[in-house]
């Protein structure tokens, strides 16, 4: 399994703009990756008091994400500024090149940025098949809750992706709780974030990473970097690390109640 991680400045709630650049970054990987990872809100960065860029289940961004997979090729996986039935949502998709798309609203929304007040949390935490890989798509802030990323019911997921516009102010702990996400889950892991400034005066280094689950890098990023890296993921030999060292047997049951 080859996954590209796109990590690259956002423009500020340009729309158009930002799909453009980034389909002629998906382009460039038609036939060198599986899957390509965006990072989050990637058509409008981090806004969460701009209602009018919310789109549509048939808008722009969602027939580009079509038309790329189909054309290139590949799943396209990230998230975006959503509009259904009269709610908000900060909505990770996974579009794969047959037209069948699975989205995952991010379940927890950060506060302390505004996100509370303007989105509506997810319920649901889909695991996508994919070319015999099974994906589990988390949406950044999601990252610091464990609960919410468990590898459940025996293994229930191979690679946990994650689409993130997290703040160098706070890179130590994105540092910190990919890798350890990676661990407790007894999988791969694969964390993209944007780099650049966006229009709250936050700056963004990136920290993207692919890691397996001995914590070995599979791909990185240099600070501040711009730029696509593709890791390669050995499905066999995961399975065989989990079967020799089936620490998930050990793991404290537990039944997740939406309050």
């Amino acid at each position: 399994m080859r996954i590209a991680l796109l990590q690259y400045p956002i423009d500020w709630g340009d729309i158009d703009t930002n799909l453009r650049l980034t389909e002629r970054r998906i382009e460039a990987l038609q036939g060198k990756a599986d899957v390509a990872l965006l990072p989050e809100m990637f058509t409008t960065g981090f806004c969460t008091d701009r209602p009018e860029l919310a789109e549509d289940m048939h808008g722009l961004t969602v027939q580009s994400l079509l038309r790329w997979a189909k054309t290139f090729d590949l799943a396209v996986a990230g998230s975006f500024m959503a509009a259904d039935e009269g709610n908000l949502y900060n909505r990770g998709f996974f579009v794969m090149p047959d037209g069948n798309a699975v989205y995952a609203d991010k379940r927890h929304l950060y506060a302390h940025g505004g996100e509370a007040s303007f989105f509506t949390a997810g319920t649901q935490r889909p695991v996508v098949t994919f070319r015999g890989c099974r994906f589990c798509l988390q949406v950044c802030y999601d990252l610091r809750f464990p609960v919410w990323s468990r590898n459940r019911s025996g293994n229930d997921y191979d690679i946990l992706l994650y689409t993130a516009n997290w703040p160098e102010c706070r890179i130590q702990y994105w540092d910190a709780l990919v890798p350890a996400r990676a661990t407790e889950n007894q999988c791969y892991v694969c964390a993209v974030n944007r780099v650049g400034d966006d229009g709250l005066g936050l700056h963004y280094n990136g920290h993207s990473m692919a890691l397996d689950t001995r914590l070995k890098p599979l791909a990185a990023f240099a600070d501040d970097e711009a730029g696509t890296r593709i890791a390669r993921f050995d499905l066999e030999a995961l399975r065989h690390f989990r079967q020799t060292l089936p620490l998930w047997r050990d793991a404290d049951p537990f039944e997740f109640v939406d309050s």
